[in-house]
C-alpha cells in the first residue's frame, strides 16, 4: 500500500535510511535497504540514496505492506504522565528544567510514568506544541542526563534542530556545566585542576578512578573551588571538562574527599546523624559559551543560567550539619 509523507522541519537534514527507520520501527533493516534499492520509497518520485539527506517539502513516497506501519493511538502513555515541569527558562527552541533529587531523567524498567522526559512531552502535548500524530520521526529529547538522585539542570529540545545543534555543542564542550556539591574534609588548595583516568565496571554500575592511563580507561579532568569550609565538610563548585560517568563522585573520593550521602563511592552518613542519607550534588549553573555558529541558537551565546537556591548551599554548614 503507498503510504506518502511531507518533510517538516523536524524530519529534514537526516539520512532516508534514518527517517525510514525512525518512522516505521517495525521494517526490518534488510528490508528497509530492499526497498530502498528497488525504489518501493522514493523521494520526489524518485529512486534516492540510502544517504540522501532530506530537505524541507521533499515528498517521501513508501510502497510497503500496511503491517510495518505503527497503528496510530487514540491516547498516547505520557498522557498518564505529570505536566508540571520545574521550568528555569523556555523559549522556542529549548526547556531547562530543574529536575529533582530522585527523579528518573529517562524510564528504566522500574519507572515509567513519571520520569522527567515523559513529563515534558505532556507539559508540549497540552501546550500544542508538540502531537505525535504530527510528526514522522521526530519526538522531544533531553539533551543531557543527571543520575537519579542527583538534583539540577537539564536541558530539552523541542525541535529537530534544536537537538541537533545542542548534541554538537554538548560534544564539542560548548555548553558550560558546573556543579555544587558538599565534600567530607577540607580541601588542600583552593582551587585545583584534578586529571585521572576512569575505568567503567558495567556489572557493578560502578566506576573506578586512576592515576595512571588502565587498559580500558578514559581520561577525565575535573576543576573545583572552594566557596566555604567548615565543620570538617566543605562546600565546593565543579566543572567538569570532560564528561564521564559519576566523574565527580569518583574523583572526590579517588582524593580521598567522597560526596556527602554518596553511598556508592563513599559513606551515606555519620553514625546516628540524620539528613545524610541523600547526595550532596547538584548541576546548578549552564553557560552557553559557543565557539562556532550555533544557527537557530545563536541568541544563546553567552548566556547563563543558574539555580540560585541549592537546598544543601543556602546557610551551610547549618543546613547539612
Amino acid at each position: 500500500m503507498l503510504r506518502s509523507f511531507i518533510i517538516n522541519k523536524n524530519d529534514a537534514n537526516q539520512r532516508l535510511d534514518k527517517f525510514i527507520a525512525k518512522s516505521l520501527p517495525a521494517l526490518p533493516p534488510a528490508l528497509l535497504y530492499r526497498y530502498i534499492r528497488l525504489k518501493r520509497i522514493k523521494v520526489n518520485g524518485k529512486r534516492a540514496e540510502i544517504s540522501y539527506k532530506l530537505q524541507i517539502d521533499d515528498f517521501v513516497e513508501m510502497y510497503i505492506n500496511d503491517e510495518f506501519f505503527a497503528k496510530p493511538k487514540n491516547r498516547f502513555d505520557f498522557l498518564e504522565a505529570s505536566k508540571e515541569l520545574p521550568i528555569l527558562y523556555e523559549d522556542e527552541n529549548i526547556l531547562l528544567l530543574d529536575k529533582s533529587v530522585g527523579m528518573l531523567s529517562h524510564p528504566d524498567e522500574t519507572e515509567y510514568k513519571d520520569t522527567l522526559i515523559t513529563c515534558v512531552k505532556h507539559y508540549l502535548y497540552g501546550k500544542g506544541v508538540y502531537s505525535p500524530e504530527d510528526e514522522a520521526s521526530f519526538t522531544p529529547a533531553l539533551v543531557n542526563r543527571i543520575d537519579r538522585n542527583t538534583g539540577g539542570i537539564v536541558i530539552a529540545a523541542k525541535n529537530a534542530e534544536s537537538l541537533r545543534v545542542l548534541n554538537e555543542k554538548m560534544k564539542n564542550r560548548e555548553i558550560r556545566k558546573l556543579y555544587l556539591c558538599v565534600v567530607r574534609g577540607t580541601m588542600p588548595h583552593e582551587r585545583d585542576f584534578l586529571d585521572g583516568w576512569l575505568k567503567k565496571d558495567e556489572a557493578d554500575n560502578k566506576v573506578k578512578v586512576y592515576s595512571t592511563e588502565q587498559v580500558g580507561s578514559k581520561e577525565i579532568k575535573t576543576k573545583y573551588r572552594v566557596i566555604a569550609s567548615a565543620q570538617g565538610l566543605s562546600l565546593i563548585e565543579v566543572e567538569l571538562l570532560t564528561g564521564r560517568k559519576h566523574q565527580i563522585r569518583a574523583h572526590f573520593a579517588h582524593i580521598g574527599f567522597p560526596l556527602l550521602g554518596d553511598g556508592k563511592y563513599g559513606k551515606v552518613a555519620k553514625s546516628n546523624t540524620p539528613g545524610f542519607n541523600k547526595q550532596f550534588l547538584y548541576s546548578y549553573k549552564l553557560i552557553f559559551d559557543f565557539t562556532s555558529d550555533a544557527g537557530c541558537l545563536n541568541y544563546l551565546q553567552g548566556r547563563n543560567f543558574e539555580i540560585e537556591k541549592v537546598w544543601f548551599a543556602v546557610d551551610f554548614p547549618n543546613n547539612v550539619i
